[in-house]
């Protein structure tokens, strides 16, 4: 996977040489848009919303609608005057306790891989940030825009996070969400029990895209001429009287009981069919 940024980070006085890879990858399926008589590709061309008629990429312009219909349309010296002189530094600004920042801050993931030169202050910025847990917040510009950045540790990795400014939140007092008052403390004993008898470590593996591996079977079976048919969920009905939390808790207890149990009969028989009979002596005469 190759370098998509290279600099370096820097920290107080400490500057160390890095290059960002990508953390994530998109695995969407795509689809094309086709006529559906003869399966050619559709074409989109640029259309005036006045005239109906296609304009050529050489009139066309960017505009800023102030209001509507309203336009300020902006130059290529517009932009160049408010873009931000080039850096290939990540300079960390703050270090901040990883439970202040609202995860609703970081969005894009990306690997700080060490260069040549940077492995031993690379080292002691992970070993750093992990003791202390902390995050270092700073901004990168990427492909001519600025980004808040935080910096945290990730397993060995130093990992940067594209972060959302402030101003792109929405402020949680612009939405209502029901008190706890009228929660009673014998409920919130029983979904505690609930979320404990549900706890388990967490495995990447076992949350799979359900429906992208559907819409995979169908592509592969209309590939080799097949029709597949996919069974749909049995859905329980849904009760429309006044839900009763506690007698709904106390089931998915029992429920969340019994599973548990059955899982640790079929372990216990998995455990016993693996275990070896040690050899029968024989006898001497």
């Amino acid at each position: 996977m190759a370098a998509i940024w290279k600099g370096s980070i820097t920290f107080g006085l400490v500057n160390i040489p890095v290059e960002l890879r990508s953390a994530v990858r998109t695995d969407n399926i795509s689809f094309r848009m086709l006529h559906e008589a003869d399966l050619s590709p559709i074409k989109y061309e640029r259309l005036c919303a006045a005239e109906g008629e296609p304009v050529p990429w050489g009139e066309i312009v960017k505009g800023y609608e102030y209001a509507k219909g309203k336009f300020v349309v902006m130059t290529d010296e517009d932009f160049k005057a408010a873009a931000l002189e080039s850096s290939k530094v990540i300079d960390i600004i703050d270090f901040v306790k990883e439970g202040e920042v609202d995860p609703r801050f970081f969005e894009t993931p990306y690997f700080l891989i060490p260069t040549k030169g940077g492995e031993k202050a690379y080292a002691l910025l992970r070993e750093a940030i992990r003791k202390t847990g902390s995050i270092g917040i700073g901004k990168i510009i990427m492909r001519q825009t600025q980004h808040l950045a935080g910096v945290k540790v990730v397993g060995d990795a130093i990992v940067l996070e594209i972060m959302r400014f402030a101003n792109e939140l929405v402020d949680i007092g612009d939405l209502s969400f029901p008190s706890s008052d009228g929660v009673r403390p014998q409920e919130v004993q029983m979904a505690e029990q609930l979320v404990g008898n549900l706890t388990e470590p967490f495995d990447p593996a076992k949350y799979t895209d359900d429906y992208r591996a559907n819409l995979m079977r169908i592509i592969k079976a209309k590939m080799k001429g097949k029709k597949i048919t996919l069974e749909e969920p049995e859905r329980e009905p849904q009760d429309a009287g006044v839900i009763d939390l506690m007698s709904r808790l106390r089931e998915s207890l029992e429920q969340g009981k019994a599973k548990k149990q059955g899982a640790v009969r079929a372990g216990r028989k998995t455990a016993a069919a693996g275990e070896k009979k040690p050899p029968r002596r024989k006898k001497t005469a």
